[in-house]
């Protein structure tokens, strides 16, 4: 039978589920640059990615099969060489919805419960109230681009603090828990209704600085942003402007178009912005996750069967 190769660190009860579910196979686990070259040109399964696949198991003919990334995202893939090849794609799509939805709140009460602001009077050990009462997010309308698992999940969660939601997807397919949902011509409408605007759009040559300025032209006065994307989805010059003298009243930033976000960089400045190095999707659940998915991919795989999680559409290029 097949080699299945992981670079993802695994324990032995994890690498057990693997082979439970493809009896007759091999598996190596390492990390891509540790391994020996032959064990990547002789895959046939690859989990997780590394540029040494593009150098290695794609010269090979016909033999890698499929490629089950560690990441929800697949921006960074060679697409155009793995479709060629007629390799199949998956994401881990899914594995982020839970601790992304939980700091898209924190990010958003951070700011409508003056959390933020306290933190940096408690450094300098002031007793210091807000001018003004504080708003609630209940009864406020959050704008949700890019509505897949995790948009779905924040709706969710939004709907149940009595938030309004508005959605905006590639399809405009209903979801629960979102009350009204736009395709992606109707961005600029959604975007003039929203007190905050949650960006959770893949990155893609349509997605790439759609946040423009005639984006952010369309934004609601005093609207709160917050990114937990893709950074290269934002102009950043145009959220710059936005923040300094447009219509955003607060940012919140877990993504960048440059990564690490240089330490001059006027963002880091400004007092109207939270920065958070790209930690959204952390969570100590997610090789438990990550390796469901693939499990669940891998048993189809074997028995024939189109793989039913997270396949890439080349066209769409997620």
């Amino acid at each position: 039978m097949g080699k299945i190769v992981c670079f993802p660190t695994l324990s032995e009860e994890q690498q057990q589920r693997i082979l439970n579910a493809a009896p007759g196979y091999t598996l190596k686990v390492g990390k891509a640059k540790e391994l020996d070259p032959a064990e990547l040109s002789d895959a046939e399964i690859i989990l997780g990615w590394s540029p040494l696949v593009t150098e290695h198991a794609l010269k090979q003919e016909n033999l890698l099969q499929w490629v089950q990334v560690w990441s929800a995202g697949v921006d960074n893939l060679p697409l155009a060489d793995l479709q060629h090849k007629d390799v199949q794609v998956t994401s881990a799509n899914g594995v982020h919805a839970i601790p992304i939805t939980e700091i898209i709140l924190g990010m958003m009460l951070s700011h409508s419960r003056w959390l933020r602001q306290a933190m940096l009077h408690q450094q300098q050990s002031e007793w210091k109230a807000p001018a003004k009462p504080l708003p609630e997010l209940h009864g406020k309308t959050a704008v949700i681009v890019g509505v897949g698992e995790i948009g779905t999940e924040t709706a969710r969660v939004l709907k149940a603090l009595g938030m309004r939601t508005i959605g905006v997807r590639r399809s405009g397919k209903d979801v629960p828990d979102v009350d009204q949902m736009y395709d992606m011509t109707g961005l600029h409408e959604a975007l003039r209704q929203g007190d905050y605007v949650i960006n959770i759009l893949p990155l893609t040559d349509e997605t790439k600085h759609i946040y423009d300025e005639a984006a952010f032209e369309h934004f609601k006065q005093g609207a709160c942003f917050v990114n937990v994307g893709r950074g290269p989805s934002v102009k950043t010059e145009a959220l710059l402007s936005a923040l300094q003298s447009g219509p955003i009243a607060f940012a919140a930033l877990d993504v960048f178009e440059e990564e690490p976000l240089p330490a001059d960089h006027p963002l880091w400045g400004m007092d109207n912005v939270l920065i958070t190095p790209h930690i959204a999707g952390s969570t100590e659940q997610y090789t438990d996750r990550a390796l469901d998915i693939f499990v669940q991919n891998l048993e189809a795989y074997v028995a024939g069967e189109t793989l039913p999680l997270n396949l890439v559409d080349y066209n769409h290029k997620y």
